[in-house]
């Protein structure tokens, strides 16, 4: 070890397999791998950097690439993502790649048994951010193999929507996959007429869904479906509703299911379905529909997003009414533990960030089956650390943010108001970091973050600033994602 401590690795970081030794070093801010390793051993001609020998040994010094990552992954197999099933889980996203060793310290620190997702970023997130899923997944990789975490950890390639996307995410190594249908939703099938409802069942792709507008009426017209003491039955007006809200979006569902079943050639995934993102809640019944059509032709799945009772916007807690959405979650959760025989699956809670007030319920309804998902609250931390080290960055990212909220504010559920919001010359520099806590300010800064990153200068300088102040951004998500975890517990099933 006397090769690598000289270079000032970081004990944390360094792991042995077989005869070769790996760590990370850093060198202006920026990290370094660092390898020992046989000069004959044919891994070494897997990595690429300034190789130096010694007495039958190769010393190599090399960047954090995409190359490395890979090879490293295949040498270290604990560092390359897998699927888990339906443990207690909570992914935690990060967009600008420099997250990862605060979740992990998050996630050490509370003991809550947890299984992270430490990739995670959806397409519209990528698109914003100017990053591929192999960089995501990279990224995840380095942050990763510096704390050491090795006991397990997924990689999810969030809300697909096509074909390409599935493709992307596969040849990048990724385990869970959530489908996006929600533009196949038709929400208005909750204020159709009769008429018009009936018209709108005959018309469905009943080709893609394998299925007759009679054989769906006889499946469940003449059956109830029985969770927990809770029962759900159909109607003709409730069937109809359910199938015309949802029957295209399973229908999209399934053929994404089929295209990751041929583009993974035999690889270990797991499927979350997301249906979150729409206007009306799902319904009990409407959740039966989906699990029932998606398991009836074909799809298997490890987690389901329903869009919930209440209001959930990006990077505030929820809003609405706490026990009102934990009664109506207590029948969705029933749902998921028995509606497929034999096989519960997990709820998960998108826009799930920073959501304190329900995660007691949310942990308690579901017993351990949940699956928790976070994105922007890591960027907001990031920006909580600037305006700690920076207060003229941070007040310029503010007075940008304010300006391009109302034209990026258009793809997300948010609500807050520019006129609400404190104006960045209103707060003493100390006190920047209350800007945060506020609740408009915080969704503008929020929801604003691709037009910020798009700013080459915004860009450096905050990746610049964060580079060089590591401990200070840990030291942040750790504190805010132990409030996150805490609530779950150990209530995951093995």
């Amino acid at each position: 070890m006397l090769s690598l401590e000289r270079l000032g690795v970081l004990e944390c970081s360094v792991a042995s397999e077989g005869a070769a030794e790996f760590g990370i070093t850093y060198a202006d801010a920026r990290p370094r791998l660092v390898a020992s390793l046989p000069t004959r051993s044919p891994v070494l001609g897997t990595f690429e950097g300034e190789p130096s020998t010694s007495g039958g040994r190769t010393l190599l010094v090399g960047p954090t690439s995409a190359r490395n990552a890979a090879a490293l992954r295949a040498a270290l197999p604990w560092l390359a993502p897998r699927t888990l099933g339906n443990r207690t889980s909570a992914g935690l996203g990060d967009r600008l790649g420099l997250a990862t060793p605060g979740h992990v310290r998050a996630v050490r620190a509370t003991g809550s048994g947890v299984a992270p997702v430490f990739a995670q970023q959806s397409v519209r997130e990528m698109e914003r951010t100017a990053r591929t899923p192999q960089e995501v997944l990279d990224d995840a990789t380095w942050g990763i193999f510096s704390e050491g975490w090795r006991d397990g950890h997924g990689a999810d390639a969030d809300h697909l929507k096509t074909a390409a996307d599935v493709d992307a995410s596969v040849a990048a190594g990724y385990t869970f996959f959530t489908f996006d249908p929600g533009g196949h939703v038709d929400d208005r099938a909750e204020s159709l007429d009769g008429p018009s409802l009936r018209s709108a069942f005959e018309e469905l792709p009943w080709e893609d869904l394998a299925d007759r507008p009679q054989d769906m009426r006889t499946r469940y017209l003449e059956d109830r479906f029985e969770a927990e003491g809770h029962e759900v039955r159909f109607d003709e007006r409730s069937l109809a509703r359910a199938a015309v809200k949802y029957g295209r979006a399973v229908a999209h569902a399934a053929g994404l299911y089929r295209h990751l079943e041929d583009s993974a050639r035999g690889r270990d995934f797991e499927v979350e379905v997301s249906v979150d993102e729409t206007e009306i809640p799902t319904t009990h019944a409407q959740h039966v529909f989906i699990a029932r059509e998606l398991r009836r032709i074909g799809v298997r799945w490890v987690s389901l997003a329903p869009r919930y009772v209440g209001r959930f916007e990006k990077g505030v807690d929820y809003i609405g009414d706490v026990p009102a959405f934990e009664a109506d979650l207590a029948v969705h959760a029933a749902i998921a533990r028995t509606v497929v025989p034999g096989e519960p699956y997990k709820l998960s809670l998108h826009s799930g960030s920073d959501k304190f007030s329900i995660y007691p319920a949310f942990a308690r309804q579901t017993q351990g089956l949940a699956h928790l998902k976070t994105a922007g609250t890591s960027y907001l931390e990031a920006l909580r650390t600037i305006s700690s080290l920076d207060a003229d960055l941070f007040r310029e990212i503010y007075a940008f943010a304010r300006k391009r909220y109302e034209g990026d504010r258009a793809s997300y559920h948010v609500s807050a108001q520019l006129d609400c919001a404190v104006a960045p010359d209103e707060v003493g520099d100390t006190d920047l970091p209350q800007i945060l806590e506020q609740f408009d300010a915080r969704e503008i800064l929020h929801v604003t973050f691709g037009s910020v990153l798009k700013q080459a200068d915004f860009r450096e300088r905050i990746l610049g600033l964060l580079r060089e102040n590591p401990e200070r951004y840990a030291a942040y998500l750790e504190s805010h994602f132990a409030r996150h975890l805490q609530p779950f517990g150990r209530r995951g099933p093995a």
